[in-house]
């Protein structure tokens, strides 16, 4: 596989091993999945006829440095006891079910603490990922994804994942950075010196040890604007000159690189991974047809 890591979330429709395939047939060296239905609280148990051939098809095409996602509707620093309880509960099954399917990393959401204030959210997060950890043996990764600075939301600012860190004691603990989120949290990614400055910052703040993935997502919001809204790369506020930085930077070359954009009639999934190899200055794998 290319040395570079550059992929898509997939569809796991038809069987959770297709997304393999889509990815190969895509071009991804790397890419993410939903295990499951990921706008509903119920799923089936993983059968192991499942499991075996997504990991066949996993080593066949040489995937490891793979991300599965949690579901949308947990909210692990909610002050509602039903949903926090509902919430908890998925966060174990998908660590196990991660665990299964041989992926390293399974990419969180913070959540939002509902007005209750981001102490009280925060120990809600931690209490959760520690029983997690404590319950399962998987040398599953949980990556604390940064988020867009919505209303109530935590974990838009790098300091706020550093607390969070600091308060679980267990190395299988890292981030996933979403450049989409960063810029609508403030986070001036458009060119290669606010770049370096963000890396920089997210050293020194957070440490690029812990960093594992990165969500390589434009944006049409402002920024600092707080909002979450993926656009196609390039096609937004951070533009390619700024895709070309991250891409490119030399803390960010080796890590994965999944893209969450949309498929409209401006471009598809194939679209998008064709400006970031040009970007790259890579060639598309041989078997994709172009």
């Amino acid at each position: 596989m290319s040395e570079l890591l550059i992929g898509l979330h997939v569809s796991i429709g038809g069987g959770i091993d297709k997304s393999v395939d889509r990815a190969w047939q895509l071009g991804c060296t790397t890419f993410q999945i939903f295990t499951r239905n990921p706008r509903g609280w119920k799923y089936k148990p993983l059968e192991e006829m499942e499991i075996q051939l997504f990991r066949e098809k996993m080593k066949s095409r040489g995937y490891k440095k793979v991300a599965s996602h949690m579901p949308y509707l947990p909210n692990l620093a909610s002050p509602n006891e039903e949903i926090y309880s509902k919430s908890v509960n998925s966060l174990i099954n998908e660590y196990i079910r991660t665990g299964q399917l041989g992926i390293p990393y399974l990419v969180l959401h913070l959540g939002s603490h509902m007005g209750m204030g981001e102490e009280i959210g925060r120990r809600r997060i931690m209490e959760a990922i520690n029983k997690v950890l404590e319950l399962n043996e998987h040398n599953v990764m949980i990556l604390l994804e940064n988020t867009a600075g919505t209303r109530n939301s935590l974990g838009s600012r790098f300091e706020e994942i550093r607390i969070l860190m600091d308060m679980i004691d267990d190395v299988r603990i890292g981030v996933c950075f979403d450049t989409a989120h960063a810029y609508s949290a403030g986070y001036d990614l458009r060119d290669e010196e606010s770049v370096d400055k963000v890396v920089e910052e997210f050293d020194n703040v957070i440490g690029l040890k812990h960093l594992k993935v990165i969500h390589l997502n434009d944006t049409d919001v402002k920024l600092g604007g707080g909002r979450d809204h993926h656009e196609h790369i390039g096609l937004g506020e951070i533009g390619e000159e700024g895709f070309k930085a991250v891409i490119n930077h030399p803390k960010f070359r080796l890590l994965p690189m999944i893209m969450e954009t949309p498929v409209d009639e401006r471009r598809d999934d194939l679209g998008n991974m064709m400006v970031v190899w040009r970007l790259a200055g890579v060639k598309p794998p041989k078997h994709i047809k172009i």
